[in-house]
């Protein structure tokens, strides 16, 4: 286990031995305290990692940095998982060269991830110019709807912040009530149920909303952000460029209407197609999940016999419709509450269909 320190910032990287082979290796990020050292924070990691978990815990621990207490915290995993633990730091050959590799990996994913992060503030800072903002933008959101001829229409909604994407704050809104295929209503109803939560405090005003798409949709955003008195916000549509490659993107400003057209290699150019693009996929595959489940859920509600229940244990003991297509009539009686009848029914049923 080896962390590095660089730039305010934390690696911690581990890498499975067993039996004299390397068996894998996963880097993790902890958040950095103030002045804290390489040994506090593997210290810290150990603990967590190992304490807070089911996790097995291997007989020997080799770290890169002395730790603070590492009698202490071998005793209390040793306690906990009842098995004893060893905590190495002055190691050779073989396990020198383990520590060494581990070591190397901490510096370059660090070195990777904070270029990454140089890479983004670059962007955003391009953003500002180009748009010609006092500030730096911390926090975008972008707005995208998805459906197939107008059946299970989904909107989603993605969150930028400084570091790049914010999942944790993304959101998908099933959309109903509107007329198949209107994507003014969709955008509407989507903003409504967001900014709602937005102006109660729920979530921080963004600086920026992106809509994925042209002066309609920008107009239907505008609407509800006026009624939902939060007119402040920098609002920008992006829309495709008139044979609809990237790079000819059309941004419109919702305070001026103003049309900016950035250059293909803009860094701005670069971060608003990256949103674009993650809020693109994020709501097609939300509405793919949702159309799925309702076609699955439609065929077997339609079989005689067949109700939530039974539907339930079907998709559960065979992944899904596919599944259950594919399994014989014996199959289908070892799900519970399926008899020897309604077994009969769902195979004829699936394969008439």
């Amino acid at each position: 286990v080896a962390a590095v320190i660089r730039a305010g910032q934390a690696c911690v990287q581990l890498l499975y031995v067993r039996a004299g082979r390397i068996l894998g290796s996963r880097s993790y990020y902890p958040k950095l305290q103030l002045e804290e050292t390489e040994g506090e924070v593997l210290e810290a990691f150990i603990a967590q990692y190992y304490l807070a978990s089911n996790r097995d815990m291997p007989r020997e621990l080799v770290v890169n940095r002395p730790l603070p207490d590492a009698a202490l915290l071998a005793s209390a995993l040793t306690e906990a998982k009842g098995q004893k633990l060893n905590i190495s730091l002055n190691v050779r050959a073989a396990r020198a060269k383990w520590l060494s590799l581990a070591e190397t990996a901490a510096e370059q994913n660090l070195g990777t991830r904070l270029a990454t992060q140089a890479n983004t503030t670059a962007r955003y800072e391009a953003l500002q110019a180009a748009l010609s903002l006092e500030e730096m933008p911390q926090r975008l959101e972008c707005f995208d709807i998805s459906h197939s001829q107008g059946e299970s229409t989904v909107a989603s909604c993605v969150v930028f912040d400084g570091s790049g994407p914010l999942k944790s704050d993304y959101r998908q809104f099933n959309i109903d009530g509107i007329t198949a295929g209107d994507d003014y209503a969709a955008m509407a109803q989507a903003l409504t149920r967001r900014y709602k939560r937005v102006a109660a405090g729920e979530f921080p005003v963004p600086d920026i909303l992106l809509i994925d798409g042209g002066k309609g949709q920008l107009g239907a955003a505008k609407n509800v952000l006026e009624e939902m008195n939060l007119p402040d916000m920098l609002l920008l549509g992006v829309a495709k460029g008139s044979d609809r490659k990237a790079g000819l993107e059309v941004l419109i400003r919702g305070d001026t209407g103003e049309e900016l057209r950035l250059p293909g290699n803009s860094p701005a150019l670069h971060l608003i197609q990256h949103i674009r693009d993650e809020s693109h996929r994020f709501a097609i595959t939300a509405h793919k999940n949702r159309r799925d489940k309702k076609r699955r859920q439609s065929t077997l509600d339609s079989i005689p016999g067949v109700g939530a229940k039974r539907r339930k244990e079907l998709l559960r003991q065979f992944g899904g419709l596919q599944g259950i297509r594919s399994a014989s009539i014996e199959d289908l009686q070892r799900v519970p509450g399926i008899s020897a009848k309604i077994a009969q029914t769902i195979y004829d049923s699936l394969r008439s269909e």
